[in-house]
């Protein structure tokens, strides 16, 4: 993780500024974070010290449940909140949040701005509307699960998941995450490559046709 100083710090502040979002000057409080891919910005169980707010990249949400088992259950893009729930609720678990591709994110300290925030109408009718969206989704992936095929649900995690042109997500952990068997996500795979969408390189793919893939995943938002 690298902490952004001086004029970069300054050029991200401005060029990305979230001072509207709260009633009080929150940019002298903000630190400027950049995460390479497969960082972990929050370790599981571990409380964060800051409420993040995504600027640029992906990253993905993970929880242990008690057999053991780890599981991909959401993610995180631009202009997304971490450390929201821990801002609000002083008892929670904490979820890993590991990074996708290289992140940047703004960080507000909890230790100086905690009370702030939450005193704050403006930020909390922002947040609000944020938590508000979140649940939506969360509900939208398990009603998908029941009425879209794989081939779009894949299509939308691939975009999801994927580095610049590369996917490279473990099969399990798609399968988890899609409720699906090991057997059928191979199938589609297989699929989505004789079909020229993807290309297998090793271990990871290579995406060749965006506007299919877009074409596959828009369906899901346009139900």
């Amino acid at each position: 993780m690298e902490i952004y100083k001086n004029e970069k710090r300054q050029r991200y502040i401005e060029e990305f500024s979230i001072g509207h979002l709260f009633s009080f000057a929150i940019e002298e409080f903000i630190e400027v974070r950049e995460y390479k891919r497969n960082e972990w910005i929050i370790q599981e169980g571990m409380r964060p010290d800051f409420l993040f707010y995504v600027i640029e990249g992906k990253a993905k949400i993970y929880v242990t449940h008690q057999n053991g088992k780890v599981s991909l259950i959401n993610f995180i893009n631009a202009n997304d909140y971490i450390g929201e729930m821990e801002l609000l609720n002083q008892i929670y678990y904490t979820k890993g949040i590991q990074t996708s591709t290289k992140t940047i994110c703004f960080a507000i300290p909890f230790h100086r701005c905690r009370k702030q925030m939450l005193d704050d109408a403006k930020f909390l009718r922002e947040l609000t509307k944020f938590l508000s969206l979140k649940a939506t989704q969360m509900a939208a992936k398990y009603s998908q699960s029941l009425a879209f095929p794989l081939e779009n649900r894949l299509a939308d995690f691939i975009l999801q998941t994927a580095d610049g042109e590369v996917y490279k997500e473990k099969h399990v952990t798609v399968c988890d995450f899609l409720g699906v068997s090991y057997r059928h996500l191979l199938y589609v795979l297989t699929q989505f490559c004789d079909k020229g969408y993807l290309q297998k390189e090793g271990r990871h793919y290579r995406i060749q046709k965006h506007s299919a893939l877009n074409e596959l995943a828009g369906k899901l938002m346009n139900k």
